[in-house]
C-alpha cells in the first residue's frame, strides 16, 4: 500500500492564489527561454558560427537540462516546489545574462557554452519543480488543470518569440534585451513563488521521509511506462517544432512563409487543445482521453505526409490537438502519490524531455534518406506505440481516502 501524506486544509482562496502563481512561473519560464532563443540568429551572426558549430553551442543547454531533470526531483523533495523554482531561477537566469554578455565580447565558444549550460542546468531544475506544484494545485481543486499551465509555458513562447522579433528589428544589443529578460523574470519568479501551496502537513514529514528512501523511482514499471507515454507526447510535439516549416516546404513545395503559417497552425491547436482539454480528462478520465488524441496524431500524421498540400494543413491542426495533453497528463499521473511525485517526476521528465534531444537527428537522419516529409511517419509509430501503454497512467487510488470535493477554480 502506497503511503499518503496527510491531507491540508486548504481555502478556496489559497488554492487559487497558488493555482495563478503556477500559471505565470510556467509563462515566465516560456518568455525567458524563448526571449533566448528569439536572439539565436544573431548570436549565430556576432559569433560568426556555421550551423555545425551553433549546433555545438546550443547543444551545452541540453547537456544542462539532462544533468538538471534527474536531480531536480531529490531537491525539490527536500526543500519544496517554491525553493526549487527559485534556485533554477537563480542558475539559469544569470546564465542567460552572462551568455549575452559573452555574446557581446564575441567570446570564443567553449566560453559561451558555460553560462548556456547553466541555463540548461537551471530552467531543467525549475520545469520539474513548477510541474511538481502543478500537480500540488491539481490535486487540491479535485480536477484537471496541468494543461492549462502547459498552455501557459506555450503563451509564455509566443510572447517572447514575437517580443524577441520586435527587439530584433529595432536593433537592440542582444546583451541588453536578454539580460533585461532576466532580471524581469527573477523579480517575478521570486515574488509570485510565494503563493505556492506546500506539499506536506507537519505530520507528514515521517511518511515522505520514508517515500524519499523507498527505491529508486527508475525501477518502478509504471513510472518508465509514464514516460514512454510523455517521450512519445514530446517527439510529436518536438517533431513539429524543428520540423514542420521544412516538411512543407521541402515535401509540398510550399514558400517559406506558408511553412511557417503551418508551423502557427500546429501551435495554435496544441494551445487550444490544452486549454480546452481539462473537461474532456475530467468527464471521461486519463485513458480515454490519451488513447483518443495519440489516435489523432497519427491520423494528423498521415494527412501531413499523404495528404495534398490543402489537406496536410488540415492534417497540422489534427496533429496539434493530438500532441496537446500526453505531457501535461503525464505530469499529472506521475504525481498522483504526493510523497513520491518530486522524485518520479524527474525521471518522467528526463525521459520525456529526451525525445527533444533525440528527435530531430532522428528526423534529419530518416531526412536524408527518405526526405523530410516521409521522415515525420516516424511520429505516427511513436504515437501508436504509446497508444499500448496508455493504461499506466491510470489514476492510484488513494489509501484510506473518501474523494475530495472539488475546489471552485
Amino acid at each position: 500500500m502506497t503511503s499518503q501524506p496527510a491531507d491540508l486544509t486548504r481555502s478556496p482562496g489559497a488554492v487559487t492564489a497558488a493555482r495563478n502563481a503556477t500559471l505565470a512561473v510556467f509563462t515566465v519560464n516560456g518568455f525567458a527561454f524563448a526571449s533566448w532563443m528569439s536572439r539565436v540568429p544573431d548570436v549565430k551572426d556576432m559569433l560568426g558560427l556555421t550551423p555545425g558549430q551553433l549546433s555545438l553551442l546550443l547543444l551545452a543547454l541540453s547537456i544542462g537540462s539532462l544533468c538538471g531533470l534527474p536531480v531536480a526531483g531529490r531537491i525539490a523533495h527536500r526543500i519544496g516546489a517554491a525553493n526549487t523554482v527559485r534556485l533554477g531561477a537563480i542558475v539559469s537566469l544569470p546564465g542567460v545574462l552572462l551568455a549575452g554578455i559573452a555574446v557581446e565580447a564575441h567570446a570564443a565558444i567553449p566560453i559561451v557554452m558555460i553560462p548556456l549550460f547553466m541555463v540548461g542546468l537551471g530552467f531543467g531544475t525549475w520545469d520539474v519543480a513548477q510541474n511538481l506544484e502543478g500537480s500540488i494545485v491539481e490535486q487540491s481543486l479535485g480536477r484537471a488543470i496541468m494543461p492549462w499551465f502547459h498552455a501557459g509555458f506555450s503563451g509564455g513562447t509566443v510572447v517572447g518569440a514575437l517580443l524577441g522579433a520586435l527587439i530584433t528589428w529595432l536593433e537592440v544589443p542582444v546583451g541588453l534585451h536578454i539580460g533585461a529578460a532576466a532580471v524581469l523574470a527573477g523579480l517575478v519568479v521570486w515574488w509570485i513563488t510565494r503563493d505556492f501551496l506546500p506539499a506536506y502537513d507537519e505530520g507528514a514529514t515521517e511518511a515522505v521521509d520514508v517515500a524519499g528512501k523507498a527505491r529508486s523511482p527508475w525501477l518502478e514499471p509504471r513510472t518508465l511506462l509514464i514516460g514512454l507515454i510523455v517521450l512519445a507526447a514530446a517527439f510529436a510535439e518536438g517533431t513539429a517544432n524543428d520540423w514542420m516549416a521544412v516538411a512543407f516546404v521541402d515535401g509540398h513545395d510550399t514558400s517559406n512563409a506558408m511553412g511557417v503559417v503551418a508551423l502557427a497552425v500546429f501551435l495554435a491547436f496544441m494551445t487550444a487543445g490544452r486549454i480546452l482539454g481539462t473537461g474532456l480528462l475530467d468527464r471521461y478520465g486519463r485513458i480515454a482521453v490519451l488513447r483518443t488524441l495519440f489516435a489523432t496524431a497519427v491520423v494528423g500524421c498521415l494527412l501531413v505526409v499523404f495528404g495534398p498540400s490543402w489537406l496536410a494543413f488540415i492534417g497540422v491542426a489534427v496533429w496539434g490537438v493530438g500532441a496537446s495533453l500526453g505531457f501535461p497528463v503525464g505530469m499529472s499521473a506521475a504525481s498522483d502519490d504526493p510523497a513520491r511525485a518530486a522524485l518520479r517526476l524527474s525521471v518522467v521528465s528526463t525521459i520525456g524531455y529526451g525525445a527533444f534531444l533525440m528527435g530531430p537527428p532522428l528526423i534529419g537522419f530518416l531526412g536524408d534518406r527518405v526526405g523530410v516529409l516521409d521522415a515525420m511517419l516516424a511520429v505516427g509509430v511513436v504515437s501508436l506505440l504509446a497508444i499500448l501503454v496508455v493504461p499506466a497512467a491510470r489514476p492510484l487510488p488513494r489509501a484510506g481516502e473518501t474523494a475530495a470535493q472539488p475546489t471552485p477554480i
